[in-house]
Protein backbone atom coordinates (compact mmCIF):
# COMPACT_ATOMS: atom_id res chain seq x y z
CA UNK A 1 0.00 0.00 0.00
CA UNK A 2 1.33 3.39 -1.21
CA UNK A 3 0.21 6.55 0.91
CA UNK A 4 1.07 9.57 0.05
CA UNK A 5 -1.25 12.04 2.44
CA UNK A 6 0.07 14.86 4.81
CA UNK A 7 -2.48 17.29 6.36
CA UNK A 8 -3.28 20.70 7.56
CA UNK A 9 -6.01 22.44 9.52
CA UNK A 10 -7.05 25.37 8.28
CA UNK A 11 -9.25 27.66 9.39
CA UNK A 12 -11.19 28.13 6.07
CA UNK A 13 -10.29 26.42 3.30
CA UNK A 14 -10.84 29.13 -0.34
CA UNK A 15 -8.47 31.06 1.65
CA UNK A 16 -6.06 28.32 2.20
CA UNK A 17 -5.75 26.98 -1.22
CA UNK A 18 -5.52 30.69 -2.10
CA UNK A 19 -2.35 30.73 -0.02
CA UNK A 20 -1.14 27.82 -0.79
CA UNK A 21 -1.63 28.01 -4.76
CA UNK A 22 -1.34 31.47 -5.98
CA UNK A 23 1.63 32.73 -2.83
CA UNK A 24 3.33 28.99 -1.87
CA UNK A 25 3.25 27.47 -5.50
CA UNK A 26 1.27 24.54 -4.82
CA UNK A 27 -1.15 22.84 -7.30
CA UNK A 28 -4.17 20.94 -7.06
CA UNK A 29 -4.43 17.52 -7.05
CA UNK A 30 -8.06 17.10 -5.59
CA UNK A 31 -11.19 19.15 -5.42
CA UNK A 32 -13.76 17.08 -4.40
CA UNK A 33 -17.23 18.52 -3.08
CA UNK A 34 -18.05 16.94 -0.02
CA UNK A 35 -21.13 18.81 1.56
CA UNK A 36 -19.99 21.85 3.39
CA UNK A 37 -16.51 21.25 2.82
CA UNK A 38 -13.69 19.49 -0.17
CA UNK A 39 -11.34 16.92 0.29
CA UNK A 40 -8.37 19.54 -1.25
CA UNK A 41 -5.26 18.06 -1.98
CA UNK A 42 -2.15 20.02 -3.29
CA UNK A 43 1.20 18.84 -4.74
CA UNK A 44 4.40 20.24 -5.50
CA UNK A 45 4.24 21.74 -9.30
CA UNK A 46 7.98 20.16 -9.38
CA UNK A 47 6.61 16.58 -7.91
CA UNK A 48 2.86 15.59 -9.04
CA UNK A 49 2.77 12.46 -7.65
CA UNK A 50 4.80 13.23 -4.67
CA UNK A 51 3.09 14.23 -1.22
CA UNK A 52 -0.21 15.05 -1.46
CA UNK A 53 -0.74 17.79 1.11
CA UNK A 54 -4.51 17.66 2.50
CA UNK A 55 -6.01 21.50 3.44
CA UNK A 56 -8.18 19.76 6.15
CA UNK A 57 -11.44 22.44 7.79
CA UNK A 58 -10.79 22.54 11.46
CA UNK A 59 -13.90 22.43 12.40
CA UNK A 60 -13.52 20.28 15.76
CA UNK A 61 -12.93 22.28 18.80
CA UNK A 62 -9.86 19.84 19.69
CA UNK A 63 -8.79 20.88 16.33
CA UNK A 64 -8.92 25.24 17.10
CA UNK A 65 -7.47 24.54 19.95
CA UNK A 66 -4.76 22.65 19.51
CA UNK A 67 -4.20 25.31 16.26
CA UNK A 68 -4.37 28.40 18.59
CA UNK A 69 -1.70 26.55 21.55
CA UNK A 70 0.73 25.83 18.52
CA UNK A 71 0.22 28.91 17.45
CA UNK A 72 0.32 30.89 20.57
CA UNK A 73 3.82 28.97 21.43
CA UNK A 74 5.46 29.45 18.14
CA UNK A 75 5.26 26.07 17.24
CA UNK A 76 4.74 24.82 13.65
CA UNK A 77 2.30 22.93 12.65
CA UNK A 78 4.10 21.34 10.17
CA UNK A 79 7.62 21.52 7.91
CA UNK A 80 8.24 21.53 4.45
CA UNK A 81 11.50 20.68 3.01
CA UNK A 82 13.35 23.03 0.47
CA UNK A 83 16.65 22.83 -1.80
CA UNK A 84 17.49 26.78 -1.32
CA UNK A 85 16.01 27.96 2.02
CA UNK A 86 17.27 31.56 1.10
CA UNK A 87 16.05 31.96 -1.69
CA UNK A 88 12.52 30.87 -0.46
CA UNK A 89 12.55 33.19 2.41
CA UNK A 90 13.15 36.24 -0.31
CA UNK A 91 10.59 34.91 -2.41
CA UNK A 92 8.22 34.43 0.04
CA UNK A 93 9.20 37.62 1.83
CA UNK A 94 8.59 39.58 -1.66
CA UNK A 95 5.10 38.02 -1.54
CA UNK A 96 3.92 39.24 2.24
CA UNK A 97 4.47 36.45 3.60
CA UNK A 98 4.99 37.00 7.67
CA UNK A 99 7.96 35.36 8.73
CA UNK A 100 8.41 34.64 12.91
CA UNK A 101 11.92 33.27 12.12
CA UNK A 102 14.08 33.93 9.27
CA UNK A 103 16.15 31.53 7.91
CA UNK A 104 18.67 30.10 10.81
CA UNK A 105 21.16 27.54 11.00
CA UNK A 106 19.92 24.71 13.45
CA UNK A 107 23.43 22.07 13.21
CA UNK A 108 22.62 20.00 9.88
CA UNK A 109 19.31 21.92 8.67
CA UNK A 110 18.71 25.59 8.28
CA UNK A 111 14.70 26.46 9.58
CA UNK A 112 12.74 29.59 8.92
CA UNK A 113 9.11 29.66 9.68
CA UNK A 114 6.16 31.73 8.51
CA UNK A 115 2.48 32.30 9.29
CA UNK A 116 -0.08 31.20 6.68
CA UNK A 117 -2.50 32.64 7.06
CA UNK A 118 -5.26 30.01 7.97
CA UNK A 119 -3.72 28.90 11.49
CA UNK A 120 -0.76 27.70 11.15
CA UNK A 121 2.77 28.33 11.53
CA UNK A 122 4.76 26.52 9.07
CA UNK A 123 8.64 25.48 8.84
CA UNK A 124 10.81 25.15 6.48
CA UNK A 125 13.94 23.08 6.19
CA UNK A 126 16.95 22.34 3.89
CA UNK A 127 19.13 19.94 4.96
CA UNK A 128 22.69 21.56 5.10
CA UNK A 129 25.67 19.34 3.25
Amino acid sequence: MKMYIKSVCVDDQAKALAFYTETLGFVVKHDIPLGEFRWLTLVSKDEPDGVELALEPNQHPATRTYQAALMQDGIPFTAFSVDDIDAEYARLRAKGVEFTQPPTDAGTVKIAIFNDTCGNLIQLLQELA
